[in-house]
């Protein structure tokens, strides 16, 4: 499938090796124009060089045009914005040509992209280091919070429990006797009286019905 058409282009993927400083411009109006195209490509960094290209093949009332830019970060730029620019009424056809590069120029290009990469990376670990501080200080205080909260918090609990049990106890506190011996020390003889514990018919029942059961119980072992 042809690389220019009026449906938008599949996306493509350049490595290093694609990339390069050298640009070439198809679709250029015939127009005797170089002089603006070099003014549009040299706003998106140093060009060295900007020439027409005649022995290429090109459409009919359209130029070739070969760029040389300094850097190949500033030619990147430039494809990335230019590429199917409206120049002069034509959409301009911007493509790498690393054919054109020089032996030097190709180590140049691997050493920038080394550097870049390098560059990236210490970086990140900056700020990968940064943030482990800063974590283990947050911890450290957390902590310390929580270790200054935790005996009264634990002694708060202590003493409600204490409370809470205080109130159960004399809620439902029974006059109860014992009797002396080994078998019948573990077990209440007689409830002091037959009065009525409670406000409420239903847990007076329920209290003369567990003193029935402790007599019945009680009642062999005496």
């Amino acid at each position: 499938m042809p690389r220019y058409k009026d449906e938008s282009p599949a996306v493509r993927v350049y490595t290093v090796c694609d990339e390069s400083r050298y640009l070439i411009v198809r679709n250029v109006p015939e127009l005797g124009c170089g002089d603006d195209l070099l003014q549009l490509f040299s706003s998106y960094g140093e060009v060295e060089e900007c020439k027409p290209m005649d022995a290429e093949d090109c459409e009919k009332y359209t130029d070739v045009y070969w760029i040389k830019f300094r850097l190949v970060s500033n030619a990147r730029f430039a494809k990335r914005k230019l590429d199917d620019f409206v120049f002069f009424g034509n959409k301009l056809q911007v493509s790498y040509a690393p054919q054109f590069e020089t032996l030097s120029d190709t180590q140049d290009k691997l050493e920038g992209r080394r550097r870049e990469v390098l560059a990236r990376l210490n970086r990140k670990l900056e700020q990968f280091s940064g943030s482990i501080p800063h974590a283990a200080r947050r911890s450290k205080e957390t902590l310390a919070t929580s270790s200054k909260e935790t005996p009264a918090t634990s002694s708060d609990a202590m003493i409600t429990s204490n409370v809470n049990s205080a109130q159960h106890l004399d809620s439902n506190a029974w006059d109860v006797e014992f009797k002396g011996g080994s078998r019948s020390s573990n077990f209440p003889t007689r409830i002091s009286s037959n009065e009525d514990y409670f406000a409420s018919q239903s847990m007076n029942r329920t209290v003369n019905f567990v003193r029935d059961k402790l007599d019945k119980v009680i009642s062999p072992t005496s």
